[in-house]
């Protein structure tokens, strides 16, 4: 009854023709838009390309880099529609306030490139810093508050942050609960790999190297599973290798610290009488030590032999302790800096109330109707702004480690596989298989260098709302060269290995660094008074004051009255306590499911094992 009509004279025939023919055009759209969707993906196919020709580890950065790209995209949203634009366009302009003006003493070189370039002059007194900003509580003619929104986006970054990496976690750990992967491996794969539709040669090309690819990871995964080994010798090789990176570890904390020692008595003593080098070398050592280690670090791994997976893990682990170091003795570092600026603002306040003085011939008159004495706010002395001096090392730092990280892969990756290529046929070895031969794309290295690059993004971006914006310009062209590089100029590992389907180990860097981001940034937030003449919160005891001024002009009574209620310590302690519980109690849950499966699982395959064998006898 169903197919009545369809090829006869029926009543219904041209009605299940034209139900028939939408029915493959509807499914012909849905076809059409999941490519369009895929289409749409920023670099899927580049990362589908370098997938097939150097493995799944390889990729997983490329795709790290890539969900990072979206993240920073929202972050610079945030700050540039709420916080920068705001302030642009509403706010007083520049030269109306001394905040916002260039000294006369810096007005000469205010546009040098030199001082453009060290983020000092016009750069410096702009919305890409702090102190450019005004402590009005509106501005223009909506009314803006500027302050409030500047607090509140600097902490719903953060918030937002751990809020999707937390999410990205969780939904990976559910993607990582598949099926049993070892049962006929081979089997699956010599007989389903190939895809027949395909009808483009380079597609084609692609596709026969993605499946040579997978192969070698298997035959890793299976060598490692049966691999027997020397258990004296390698606990004694291993032990050393840690030695060894600890005594690396030591002596790269210990040179931050001489530098930043060296610093601090160039800063006493006036950077002006000093060059270029001595103004940037805590952020170049940091940098060259980021760009030299982890090489240092492979060759210690190499000691160890442990399988690439569990080998990639702990030469992460080793480049993440020694980034962590440097990176906290750079936030000490600041916060000596911040303490100085402090005691220095101290004489800049009781130097200004002389100068103020000097302006009514040595007496400030009480209670006068004269008007006041127009000074150009060029000429007025103002305090140091330590906020404007954390931002401007981060973002320093920032643009220096991308130098860096450019200046390695075209110097290291390319110039050397030129050198390679083209002098191979006139040396006296092979190149090509001794040394230097090609380079190998470095997976721990590169993944290191955004995640911390990506906790300086959180931890200065309260004082330099640019930072974001050239974290993105950073990892967009990031991502088109080391994709051209990776393709040009490196070669696949020797040892080709498949990288957890999870990629959890990544997100719990990112997550860890994300806390340890937050903790300077509220610390300053919460025990470091503002400074008094430049930012939104200049004229406040603390910055938090903003809401408790906001709660106060813009809402009722009673709602403050339960805000005060609600923040309570008697009341969080006890909400902090239950959320504690709560993650045990889930905790334990999702492992108690994790054993249940794996119970099923082995039931299944003893049921499975068991009809295979029957099946046997019988047709024996």
């Amino acid at each position: 009854e169903k197919f009545e009509g369809a090829l006869g004279k029926g009543k219904g025939k041209k009605f299940y023709a034209y139900k028939v023919m939408m029915t493959k055009k509807w499914m012909k759209f849905q076809r059409d838009f999941e490519n369009f969707k895929t289409a749409c993906i920023p670099w899927e196919m580049k990362i589908k390309e370098i997938e097939s020709h150097f493995g799944s580890s390889v990729a997983s950065y490329f795709i790290f880099l890539r969900w990072m790209y979206g993240i920073n995209m929202i972050l610079f949203g945030l700050t540039f529609g709420l916080v920068m634009v705001p302030e642009a366009l509403m706010g007083k302009p520049y030269g109306s306030l001394p905040r916002k003006t260039v000294p006369r003493a810096e007005e000469a070189s205010a546009m040098n490139f030199a001082t453009l370039w060290d983020f000092s002059g016009f750069a410096q007194y702009s919305v890409l810093f702090y102190g450019y900003y005004n402590n009005q509580r509106t501005i223009g003619w909506l009314k803006f508050r500027m302050p409030l929104s500047y607090f509140l986006v600097g902490v719903g970054t953060i918030g937002y942050s751990f809020m999707i990496v937390i999410r990205t976690m969780a939904r990976n750990a559910n993607e990582d609960g598949g099926g049993d992967d070892t049962s006929f491996n081979f089997s699956w794969k010599m007989f389903t790999s190939w895809d027949y539709l395909i009808g483009n040669p380079e597609t084609a090309d692609n596709k026969f190297a993605s499946i040579t690819t997978s192969f070698k990871e298997a035959i890793v995964e299976e060598q490692e599973s049966r691999k027997e080994e020397n258990i004296h010798l390698t606990r004694f090789l291993r032990v050393l290798a840690n030695f060894l990176a600890l005594c690396t570890l030591a002596g790269s904390g210990y040179l931050i610290f001489f530098v930043v020692r060296r610093s601090q008595k160039f800063a006493l003593e006036g950077l002006e009488n000093y060059g270029w080098w001595e103004r940037n070398e805590v952020n170049m050592v940091m940098s060259l030590l980021g760009m030299f280690c982890p090489t240092l670090f492979d060759v210690i791994s190499s000691l160890e032999n442990y399988h690439p997976r569990i080998a990639l893990r702990w030469q992460l682990g080793r480049i993440f302790a020694l980034f962590l170091g440097n990176l906290y003795t750079f936030i000490i570092a600041l916060m000596d800096e911040i303490n100085l600026k402090l005691e220095e603002e101290k004489i800049v306040k009781y130097n200004m109330t002389i100068w103020e003085a000097s302006l009514y011939n040595g007496t400030i008159p009480e209670n006068s109707t004269a008007p006041p004495i127009q000074v150009d706010p060029a000429d007025v002395p103002r305090g140091p702004c330590w906020e404007t001096m954390v931002g401007q090392e981060f973002v320093r730092l920032t643009v220096s480690d991308t130098m860096t990280t450019y200046i390695t892969i075209l110097i290291g990756d390319f110039l050397r596989a030129v050198f390679v290529r083209f002098f191979n046929y006139c040396w006296c070895w092979d190149l090509e298989y001794g040394f230097p031969s090609y380079s190998e794309f470095d997976i721990s290295g590169n993944v290191l260098g955004l995640i911390f690059n990506q906790g300086m993004i959180w931890m200065g971006s309260f004082y330099a709302p640019c930072l974001p914006a050239i974290n993105v310009f950073r990892l967009h062209t990031s991502m088109y060269l080391q994709c051209w590089a990776v393709m040009c100029c490196n070669v696949p590992q020797e040892r080709v290995f498949k990288a957890s389907r999870s990629n959890n180990f990544y997100m719990a860097m990112l997550l860890f660094i994300l806390f340890l981001s937050t903790l300077p940034a509220v610390y300053t937030i919460v025990s470091i008074p503002p400074s008094f003449d430049c930012g939104p919160f200049s004229g406040k005891t603390r910055m938090f004051e903003v809401i408790s001024e906001t709660l106060e002009h813009d809402f009722p009574s009673w709602f403050g009255k339960v805000f005060g209620y609600a923040s309570n310590p008697g009341l969080i302690l006890p909400f902090i306590l239950l959320m504690v519980l709560s993650i045990y109690y889930l905790n334990a849950t999702s492992k108690s499911y994790k054993e249940a499966n794996l119970e099923l699982k082995k039931k299944l395959q003893s049921v499975r094992n068991k009809e295979l064998l029957n099946f046997g006898f019988t047709n024996y």
